[in-house]
C-alpha cells in the first residue's frame, strides 16, 4: 500500500540570536488506516513536526528535507496551495480547544465552516453534514449541540467538536496534537474513541502526538520515540511496550506510575548546542566510550524496529 505520509530527513531550525535545532533529520511513513504515535518529553520536537507538515511554522523557521503527502512534496507548495489542502486533504486537531474554537460562534457554524471554505457544499448542505457527523459520533440529537457556544460545553466535549470540525471533509491525514491533554479519564476515552473511528475505514492515517503513553498504547499501531529533536526508537506497539530497546525508551516506561514512577535523571541537552555523540549519553546509565564522541544513526534492529543507540546493535 502506498503511504499517505512520507517524511524524509526533515529538519527544522529556528533562527534568532541563536539557532535552535528543534527537529533533526526525522524520517518515517504512515499508511491509510494506521495510527502512529509520536511520544517523548515536552520540547523534544513533536509539535514542530506537526506544524511543519501543515505549513504552520513561523517565518523564522528554516525547514529542509521532504514531506510527501500521497507523493506530493508539501514543502515545495505555495501558501495558497497549502491553504487549499488544509482541512480538505489533511487536517490538524490542536491540543487546546479553548483556543482553537471561536468563543463567539456557535458550534454548528464552526463544524460546518470547512465545507463552505472549500466550496464542498451550500450552507444548508454544510449544516446537514455537521448534524450527520455529530450523530455518527454519538452526539444525538445533534440539534442539542449545534446551537451551543464553546463556553457552554466541557473541555472534552469541545475537543470532540474540534475533531468534528477538522474531519468533516474526510481528510486522508489527520494530525492530533496532544488531543487528550488536561482531560479527565472519562473524557480521554471519549476522544480516543473518536480518533479510532477516524481510521476505521482504512483510508485516513492518524499521526498522534502525545506525552500520554497510556493513550498511545491503547490506540496506536506503531510508536516513534523522540528525544532532543530526533527519533531514537520506532517499533510496533506491542514490541515497544513489552521490550523497549533504547535506554531512553526504557526510562520513559519506568517513569510511569505502574512501574514505580522512577524519573530519568538529568535533563535534555540544549537544542542550541547538541552534544556531538549520542544526545542521551549524559543521562544514560549503560553508555559506552563511543557514545560520547560519535553520533549514532537510526538503524534496523533484529526484530524489525529502528533504534538510534550504539549498545543496541
Amino acid at each position: 500500500m502506498n503511504p499517505v505520509l512520507e517524511i524524509d530527513a526533515l529538519s527544522v531550525t529556528f533562527c534568532g540570536k541563536q539557532a535552535v535545532h528543534a527537529v533533526d533529520r526525522v524520517s518515517f511513513s504512515l499508511g491509510g488506516g494506521e495510527v502512529l504515535a509520536l511520544v517523548g518529553e515536552t520540547g523534544c520536537g513533536k509539535s514542530v513536526i506537526a506544524h511543519a507538515v501543515m505549513g504552520l511554522l513561523p517565518g523564522e523557521a528554516q525547514v529542509s528535507g521532504q514531506v510527501l503527502f500521497r507523493g506530493r512534496d508539501l514543502l515545495a507548495l505555495s501558501e495558497r496551495e497549502r491553504s487549499a489542502m488544509r482541512g480538505k486533504d489533511c487536517a490538524i486537531v490542536f491540543q487546546d480547544p479553548s483556543r482553537a474554537l471561536n468563543p463567539v460562534h456557535r458550534i454548528g457554524r464552526q463544524i460546518a465552516e470547512p465545507v463552505l471554505i472549500h466550496g464542498a457544499g451550500s450552507r444548508e448542505e454544510a449544516h446537514r453534514r455537521a448534524a450527520a457527523l455529530l450523530e455518527r459520533m454519538g452526539l444525538s440529537p445533534p440539534g442539542n449541540y449545534l446551537p451551543l457556544y464553546p463556553c457552554q460545553s466541557s473541555g472534552g466535549m469541545n475537543q470532540r467538536f474540534l475533531i468534528a470540525a477538522s474531519t468533516i471533509l474526510d481528510p486522508s491525514l489527520v494530525i492530533a496534537d496532544e488531543p487528550t491533554k488536561g482531560l479527565d479519564p472519562g473524557r480521554v476515552r471519549e476522544v480516543e474513541d473518536e480518533l479510532v473511528r477516524l481510521t476505521g475505514g482504512g483510508r485516513t492515517a492518524l499521526l498522534l502526538i502525545t506525552h500520554d503513553l497510556a493513550v498511545a498504547r491503547r490506540i496506536a499501531d506503531r510508536i516513534a520515540v523522540m528525544y532532543a529533536g530526533e527519533i531514537v526508537e520506532l517499533a510496533e506497539n506491542d514490541a515497544f511496550f513489552d521490550r523497549p530497546s533504547h535506554p531512553y525508551s526504557r526510562g520513559l516506561l519506568q517513569s510511569l506510575p505502574e512501574h514505580g514512577f522512577v524519573p530519568i535523571p538529568g535533563s535534555s541537552p540544549s537544542p542550541v548546542s547538541p552534544p556531538p555523540g549520542c544526545r542521551f549519553q549524559a543521562r544514560c546509565r549503560d553508555g559506552k566510550a563511543v557514545c560520547g564522541g560519535q553520533h549514532p544513526d537510526l538503524v534496523s534492529a533484529a526484530d524489525g524496529r529502528m533504534v538510534r543507540c550504539w549498545q543496541c546493535r
